[in-house]
């Protein structure tokens, strides 16, 4: 199967093509042609300016539809900025930046975005913020204005923050119910104990404690033009695109303190167990993690490659080894999560009660045989075709890529990045696959949270080691 599916992907990216008989468990013909060359991502020069006011705007002009795309990214604004008591602070604020601004209220937002031929919206991160317009190319003005009313004078009205609150805490209720949610959480502490990067969840306390006060003295913090981006695509001339950016950010001043930038995070921690309590399941849901490194390392690259062999998709040696092979799971993964100060290893899956030390184990043999033994040729090239395959799919429009320049550039990375990731994944060799196994998945410098029933899985995880408690 696993060639099938690593060709299906390769068919969808358009690097192949399968013949109609072809499906899920069927062997491919022997007399297939040969994989055509990988297609380079049709990235055009980036055109850049810096306004007076310090903020950076990229635009990166694209012929087809009559549409432009703006992505306004804000650094140190995300959850890395929330207070130790305020986790998730950031996805409120967020969430609540296009909810009413001192001209319009929701409503009336949401209308005339609509009437541009677009919409507007905002998320977070644990980097920063990003607020997204779109609109037709003929109120490209008028949109990137309503994007400056948004990012600049937020309201936060009473109605919009209760309303935001109610329905926060109702996903909260449902998200604990979910044993990944505890298991999450819990890993998240394992891998960065007090730095805010373990603190991206929201709790029923962060999320009653909000306030308008307290999101508006948040906007003065961390919304500064000079930690801002500004991506500009589609169907407009850069002279233009500035000529807009400047009308609508020129004068853009904030003064005041900013919020400060995110602490480097830490890079190896004391391996920890822990079992959570969950009376009566009938699985258990694994997770196996620890500190590793940030976007910029030397190492990302050809460890997002060691990943994605070990856990990056159907194919993978883990989801092969635990869900085809063994049937102990529908689905198991591993991979690198970075951001700009830090970033981890995670691995997981949930899996029945009676097989939960045995998948333990496999994670740990599939971490080692990575490390021990260098990928075949064949294995990593199709691996390689998967990663380049699924990035160029999802670079495709416009909006996307205006979305990975701005959050490549709150990871800390260039805009050339987004034109030499897959060339650079493309030269990553067996040995640098199996020296990133090396560095990050050793078996002993990875914490293990699971969540379930300690009668049923406890004995067998004993030979793991001792496990905490928790509830």
């Amino acid at each position: 199967m696993t060639r099938t599916l690593h060709a299906l992907a390769l068919a969808v990216a358009g690097l192949v093509s399968l013949p109609a008989a072809a499906g899920p468990g069927a062997d491919l013909p022997k007399d297939l042609p040969a994989y055509g060359a990988d297609k380079p991502l049709p990235v055009p020069q980036i055109e850049k300016q810096t306004l007076a006011n310090g903020l950076e705007v990229w635009v990166v002009p694209r012929d087809g539809i009559p549409r432009v795309d703006y992505v306004l990214a804000v650094r140190d604004a995300g959850y890395a900025a929330d207070a130790p008591d305020a986790p998730g602070f950031a996805s409120l604020f967020a969430g609540l930046l296009a909810e009413g601004t001192a001209r319009r209220d929701s409503r009336a937002i949401a209308e005339t975005a609509q009437s541009f031929g677009g919409s507007v919206g905002a998320s977070a991160s644990n980097d920063g913020v990003l607020v997204y317009a779109d609109a037709l190319t003929s109120h490209a003005a008028p949109m990137l204005e309503l994007l400056a009313e948004i990012a600049r004078s937020p309201a936060f009205p009473d109605n919009e923050v209760k309303l935001a609150q109610a329905n926060a805490l109702q996903a909260l209720k449902a998200a604990e119910a979910q044993p990944s949610f505890r298991a999450t959480r819990a890993l998240l502490a394992a891998t960065f104990g007090d730095h805010p990067y373990a603190r991206t969840q929201q709790t029923e306390a962060s999320i009653t404690g909000v306030t308008p006060a307290a999101l508006r003295q948040a906007h003065g913090l961390r919304f500064h033009p000079d930690r801002a981006l500004l991506v500009v695509t589609g169907r407009l001339a850069p002279d233009e695109a500035f000529r807009l950016a400047e009308a609508a950010f020129g004068d853009w001043r904030v003064p005041g303190a900013e919020a400060p930038e995110t602490a480097p995070a830490p890079r190896s921690v004391e391996p920890s167990r822990v079992l959570i309590q969950r009376d009566g399941s009938v699985q258990a849901t694994l997770r196996i993690g620890r500190p590793a490194i940030p976007a910029t390392d030397p190492d990302y690259v050809p460890a997002v490659l060691a990943g994605t062999v070990l856990g990056g998709g159907f194919s993978s040696r883990v989801n092969q080894n635990l869900r085809e092979d063994k049937g102990y799971t529908y689905g198991a993964s591993a991979g690198f999560a970075p951001s700009r100060a830090g970033g981890r290893v995670q691995a997981g899956a949930d899996v029945r009660n009676e097989v939960t030390g045995a998948a333990l184990g496999e994670f740990f043999a599939e971490f080692e045989r990575l490390a021990s033994e260098p990928v075949p040729a064949r294995e990593l090239e199709d691996t390689k075709r998967y990663v380049a395959g699924g990035y160029l799919i999802s670079n495709q429009m416009q909006g996307a890529v205006a979305a990975t320049l701005a959050s490549n550039w709150l990871l800390g990375l260039p805009s050339e990045f987004l034109a030499s990731y897959v060339p650079r994944i493309r030269e990553v060799d067996a040995a640098q696959v199996q020296a990133m196994a090396r560095k990050y998945f050793d078996p002993k410098d990875q914490s293990v949270v699971v969540v379930g029933d300690a009668a049923a899985v406890a004995a067998q995880l004993e030979p793991f080691g001792p496990f905490r408690a928790d509830e």
